[in-house]
């Protein structure tokens, strides 16, 4: 694989976890939290695990090390924007999520020490104004469920963080199985503790899961850990500047979801910032290498 299908494969998945949270929401019609993310995780590990058998083989230590420590980041990703949706709308738990763009450069800085750009900061900024106008009500107050969507997008930032590191050191795809497989046995120990157990008693119900499990999960996360490398992780989180475009467009054209007036500005800003910070960063590295010698 090279770059360009790396790029193309990120398209994809940013195309899939757009439609992730219609599907969540879906579910969660027949199903409680942490049982539907047992199921949904739960096949997709038995799906690539089928899939890719042969390499499993090979799984280490580190590569389980890494696996649990990313399935329990993967865990609270999902519980944020699960829990979240119960008090958002599926635009803005998409865009908010999508703030995962901006911190994956923050956070590399506290996990990693590197310089923060200053693409990073103007893109932060205009990003955090567009949540204020996204979510802040008159009364100046955010819903609990935006708030738990930007958790969401953190400690995306930091599953991509870890991601990048861990495929460094192990095989990519099986370290994403394995994720896949400790997210599904901690979501799973946690819905017998605080749920029943049940299997999806409508079509609705299975169609989320089987979604969620084969595209947004098995193949999504399956595809970021192959992609990771090829394509820096700071440079992946900011790719993933179109799942909150897919997410409000797949929820308009399915849910009939509508954001006011100062939410469509707040949702354009939360976007200008990822894309400005792109493209300022872009910028930067063509001007440094027109700057730089050429040598005969």
């Amino acid at each position: 694989m090279n770059k360009y299908k790396a790029n193309l494969l990120v398209l994809l998945i940013t195309l899939g976890w757009g439609s992730s949270y219609l599907f969540m929401k879906m579910g969660l019609d027949s199903m409680e939290e942490f049982n539907l993310l047992a199921l949904r995780f739960g096949i997709a590990f038995l799906v690539t695990g089928l899939v890719f058998w042969r390499r499993l083989r090979k799984i280490d230590k580190t590569t389980i090390g890494y696996g649990a420590v990313l399935g329990a980041i993967l865990l609270w990703v999902c519980v944020s924007i699960l829990f979240g949706l119960k008090t958002t709308s599926t635009s803005n738990a998409g865009f908010l999520v999508g703030l995962t763009v901006v911190f994956v450069p923050i956070l590399s800085v506290f996990l990693f020490r590197k310089k923060l750009e200053l693409s990073h900061i103007v893109g932060a900024l205009i990003a955090m104004t567009g949540i204020g106008m996204l979510t802040l009500n008159s009364k100046l107050q955010m819903h609990p469920g935006d708030i738990l969507c930007i958790s969401s997008g953190i400690s995306n930032a930091l599953f991509i963080l870890i991601s990048g590191a861990a495929v460094k050191k192990t095989d990519s795809i099986n370290v994403g199985i394995v994720s896949l497989g400790f997210t599904a046995l901690f979501a799973l120990i946690l819905s017998f503790i605080f749920e029943s157990p049940v299997l999806p008693g409508t079509f609705s119900g299975w169609t989320s899961i089987l979604a969620l499990s084969l595209v947004c999960s098995a193949f999504c996360f399956i595809a970021q850990s192959v992609s990771l490398k090829y394509i820096p992780p700071v440079q992946l989180g900011l790719m993933y500047a179109l799942e909150p475009i897919f997410a409000a467009v797949i929820a308009f054209m399915f849910a009939g979801e509508r954001l006011t007036l100062q939410g469509y500005i707040g949702a354009m800003l939360v976007v200008g910032g990822i894309l400005v910070s792109q493209w300022l960063e872009q910028r930067k590295k063509l001007l440094t290498g027109a700057a730089q010698p050429v040598s005969h």
